[in-house]
């Protein structure tokens, strides 16, 4: 059997995936740089551990 050319639909069914493979690159792109802003924005993470911190507490002077 010979390879056959493509059909119609195949060409149709590429350009989707490119735009779906697009979509999806676009998604992961804003999700990075939402999490670097967020990480790079925060002072020193401290972990909740149930133990009083001072730097938790507001200032009652």
């Amino acid at each position: 059997m010979a390879i056959r050319a493509t059909h119609e639909l195949h060409k149709r069914r590429f350009s989707r995936n490119i735009g779906v493979a697009g979509l999806l690159v676009a998604m992961i792109a804003v999700f990075f740089g939402l999490t670097v802003a967020k990480v790079s924005s925060t002072g020193p993470v401290e972990g909740f551990d149930h133990v009083v911190r001072p730097s938790l507490l507001e200032a009652t002077e």
